[in-house]
């Protein structure tokens, strides 16, 4: 059985760690070698936009010995991602040119929600017992060094997610800069944490209880691996043991908690601020339990690898998380579901039919029925600009398991729905989409611009089309004799743009029920 060997490289906001995993279709994913190294290019990047000279040399020297790793390995294949501390660089093209100059290590730079989208996934890999956990109303605190990722699910459903500015070194930064003193930094970070998560209950949960909490951590979760303290299997924690623990370790100078959990004294205050910020939303949510799986960024690399080559992992289904996400968000902005379902149903039966002629995937399918989802989401702010308002709202909105890129496509896919479109040289002054996004955003608009000149009454007259290529021409098969006049005299406009993408003419049939 065919083994192959990956290498995950995290660029972190304090750590910079590198796995090497072995994967196979019989075994899955096993790890067989994990290092890590502490640079602390945070506080750099949150403080002046830059990473220090210092810490680009630091840097450039680990990174070559990860890669002299790898050789030793016989590693062939690797990703290097950087998240938020490479991201806030206002300077990172010139420096990541630098480094992968000198170690022949190229970073790729994560948006928030492709980097929470991979930490979710290394949680979800955990198999049964991340489906256990999430029966019940489940939030997962992702906590990293500039902002914190909440996620919530109801019924094993992602529902919703939001970010706040609310990072472990972004808060340690800001209580020092403050000068509270030691006896009030408890209170502080209280104040701090609980002003936006007031916002975010009254928001986004109301009256409801989130039961358990998964955290993603680099501080709470080796505290939470310990048996002896938690009194549990590893990793599970009740909030009130969780609360007691806390107390216990605040109790200890920093050297005393080092020496008891094994961790470097270094990272001792910040383990303060994350359990501080824990508590405050264990008393938020009205949680009961916490789970602390222990994975890492660079587990959800390797799971994103071996999913790409077909490795076996534990089943879940990811597109439906973010099909949930976007439903989610089309009730928010009070969408009709009814007529969001026909439209879906309408354009995925047209790309269905027109594969030959898009040459597009099932990523791209997927994109089209998100579009299809928040079509008219701009509405709620005004009827009149509902494509500039439509792609405003998508382009605001965190949808985990989408890069900023594929938001941005499915943005203007809903823009155009309702604008003029505007033709790739007129584009490439106020975008930075390349030729290929361009040509999809062409293709998915007028599939979905065709849609919605089908169901134009709102009356749900084509669920129960059939949509077949014969003889140069879409011919779209209407059952029934229910009154297409409308649909019939402003197809025309619509029909015209598709067949100038896809070089074939859309025409309505109606057939009589047998």
């Amino acid at each position: 059985m065919a083994v192959q060997l990956f290498g995950a490289i995290d660029v972190g906001s304090y750590e910079i760690g590198l796995t090497i995993s072995e994967c196979s279709k019989k075994n899955g994913i096993r790890e067989i070698d994990h290092v890590s190294h502490r640079i602390n290019l945070g506080t750099d990047t949150f403080r002046t936009g830059k990473i220090s000279y210092e810490h680009v040399g630091e840097l450039k020297a680990l990174l070559s010995e990860y890669r002299k790793i790898m050789d030793s390995y016989g590693v062939k294949e690797y990703r290097a991602y950087g998240t938020s501390a490479i991201r806030e660089m206002v300077n990172s093209t010139v420096v990541l040119d630098g480094i992968e100059l000198l170690t022949g290590i190229h970073i790729d730079v994560l948006s928030n929600s492709e980097q929470r989208f991979l930490d979710y996934k290394s949680i979800a890999a955990r198999g049964e017992g991340f489906t256990r956990f999430i029966e019940r109303p489940t939030a997962i605190v992702d906590i990293g060094g500039s902002s914190i990722q909440i996620s919530l699910f109801d019924k094993d459903r992602l529902i919703e997610t939001q970010n706040l500015k609310l990072g472990v070194l972004r808060l340690y930064d800001q209580i020092h800069s403050i000068d509270a003193g030691a006896r009030r930094l408890d209170y502080v970070i209280g104040e701090l944490v609980n002003s936006q998560l007031k916002v975010f209950q009254n928001l986004y949960l109301g009256e409801q209880r989130i039961r358990n909490i998964i955290v993603v951590d680099d501080y709470i979760s080796p505290i939470l691996q310990h048996r002896t303290l938690t009194g549990r299997d590893p990793g599970y924690i009740d909030c009130a043991t969780f609360r007691s623990v806390m107390e216990r370790v605040r109790t200890m100078n920093a050297q005393e908690v080092a020496k008891r959990l094994g961790m470097a004294d270094d990272n001792v205050p910040l383990l303060y601020v994350s359990g501080k910020m824990l508590e405050c939303i264990v008393d938020a949510f009205g949680s009961e339990m916490i789970w602390a799986p222990g994975v890492t960024l660079c587990d959800g690399m390797v799971y994103e690898f071996a999913e790409k080559k077909g490795y076996k992992l534990p089943d879940h289904d990811f597109e439906a998380d973010i099909l949930s996400i976007a439903h989610n968000t089309a009730e928010r902005y009070h969408g009709i579901p009814e007529r969001q379902h026909e439209l879906e149903e309408i354009a995925v039966k047209i790309f269905d039919a027109t594969k030959k002629y898009h040459g597009l995937g099932e990523r791209e399918r997927l994109l089209l029925r998100i579009a299809a989802i928040l079509h008219d989401c701009g509405k709620y702010i005004s009827m009149v600009n509902v494509g500039k308002c439509s792609y405003d709202i998508i382009m605001a909105t965190e949808i985990i398991g989408l890069s900023h890129i594929e938001r941005e496509i499915i943005a203007n896919v809903v823009k155009f729905n309702h604008e003029t479109f505007i033709y790739y040289r007129a584009q490439q002054s106020a975008t930075d989409l390349d030729r290929q996004s361009y040509l999809t955003i062409a293709k998915l608009t007028a599939i979905l611009r065709l849609a919605n000149g089908l169901d134009r009454s709102h009356e749900q007259k084509f669920h129960d089309i059939r949509v077949e290529v014969r003889d140069g021409q879409l011919f779209i098969r209407v059952p029934g004799e229910v009154d297409l006049t409308m649909e019939k005299g402003l197809f025309v406009h619509r029909a015209d743009f598709f067949e100038e993408v896809y070089g074939i003419r859309p025409v309505i049939r109606q057939t009589k029920r047998k």
